[in-house]
């Protein structure tokens, strides 16, 4: 089957005159670093990156993986300011704007791909006007659902709110088990509340990060159903929050949710391999946050994004290789169980045709990962949530210690 693939995105290739790299000339090495492809992940590099030198054969890469989040931030920063990083760059949102705003990368404005961009994952691939980067996926953010459960009480997965507080209900009744809630890293309520944002507050505010940034609208102002919904959950007695703040993520949620202990659990698409290892029919929905009878829109997580160093030596050869990988994320997007940045996704998988049906309705919202959700104040918000399902703090307080929190200053 992968030599199927690679032959098709090698006549794609041809086809699209992307194999112009071999025209006459000297072989040129191209440096490409990457946090994904270290072999470790799914993430299917190795085969795109054959693909595109047999169609230029004249292009050899030199691909380096570094490992990611810190190590890879101090690495590949300390290269990009010393003037000697690799000519193609693996970034995401927050390194556009932050690597972006020091001049490190080339303008891409004019590649073939740009106009191809859905048109709100253009701001996350941008600063101040100009397009730094190509995005490669976009990767869901919803509720996994064990089918089995639910089927016990004569239930299916919910597509509203009301729905969801009634199929909890049910389950309580049945002494069946619910919704798993580990949140020690403040994660999962962070998760619930941007979920529920993209149907309570980006559905009729879908530029609502930009419109935040100009001061036009506030948290108080907007955030305040996904934060009932979060409390209705403890209200009703669904989840113990005193419990949650104890209990990890990492080790406990997914784990728990793999043998049959909850019948939801909010996570990422990138979990998805592991996911469908269970043991019982699965599913994979956005968060059901909307009025009774709606429809719910998904979150999107803007990922990984490929940008060419302005300083790097081999800049035909980095536009070639970006525009290369626009043109066939196919196999990398198959292996991420995410969806294509450029709009259409046939090929993904079935576990996914809820968040494919959303995308292609556009019904969704992007994680603000590159306005203000950065590194800093999502900590901030994490440790808010946390006082919040508590009891420590109303909606108000929240509402109002977050707006400070993220601030435009």
């Amino acid at each position: 089957m992968r030599i199927n693939v690679l032959a098709a995105i090698v006549l794609a290739a041809a086809l699209t005159g992307c194999g112009s790299g071999s025209a006459a000339g000297d072989t040129v090495t191209l440096r490409v670093v990457s946090w994904k492809g270290g072999g470790a992940e799914l993430a299917d590099m190795a085969e795109v990156n054959a693909a595109f030198e047999k169609a230029n054969p004249k292009i050899h890469l030199d691909f380096a993986y570094v490992p990611p989040n810190d190590v890879y931030l101090q690495k590949v920063q300390s290269q990009l300011l010393a003037g000697n990083a690799a000519d193609v760059v693996m970034v995401d949102p927050q390194k556009v704007r932050s690597w972006g705003r020091s001049g490190y990368f080339a303008d891409l404005g004019q590649e073939p791909w740009v106009g191809r961009i859905s048109p709100p994952v253009r701001d996350f691939v941008s600063y101040q006007g100009r397009v730094l980067a190509s995005p490669m996926e976009l990767t869901p953010i919803g509720v996994y659902v064990n089918l089995d459960i639910l089927a016990r009480v004569g239930a299916t997965a919910p597509t509203d709110f009301p729905g969801l507080l009634d199929t909890l209900a049910k389950l309580d009744a049945a002494d069946q088990p619910g919704l798993a809630f580990p949140n020690a890293q403040g994660y999962m309520a962070e998760f619930v509340m941007l979920m529920s944002a993209a149907t309570t507050v980006y559905r009729d505010t879908p530029d609502w990060d930009r419109q935040f940034m100009r001061g036009k609208v506030t948290f108080p102002t907007s955030y305040r159903e996904p934060l009932e919904q979060l409390r209705r959950l403890g209200d009703d007695g669904h989840v113990d929050f005193a419990q949650a703040v104890g209990t990890d993520e990492a080790t406990t949620g997914q784990p728990d949710f793999l043998a049959g202990r909850s019948a939801f659990f909010a996570g990422g698409s990138w979990q998805a391999a592991a996911m469908k290892e269970a043991p019982f029919r699965l599913g994979f929905v956005p968060w059901p946050g909307g009025d009774a009878g709606t429809k719910p829109s998904a979150l999107l997580f803007p990922g990984t994004m490929w940008a060419v160093n302005a300083r790097g030596e081999q800049q035909d050869a980095a536009r070639k290789y970006v525009d290369f990988w626009s043109e066939n994320l196919a196999p990398f997007l198959s292996s991420e169980a995410a969806l294509s940045p450029f709009g259409d996704t046939p090929d993904a998988d079935a576990l996914l045709a809820p968040m494919v049906d959303a995308y292609a309705d556009d019904r969704y919202a992007l994680f603000p990962a590159n306005t203000w959700n950065l590194a800093e104040p999502e900590q901030k918000i994490r440790s808010i949530l946390q006082a919040f399902l508590l009891g420590r703090t109303d909606v108000g307080e929240t509402l109002d210690a977050i707006q400070d929190a993220v601030a435009v200053r």
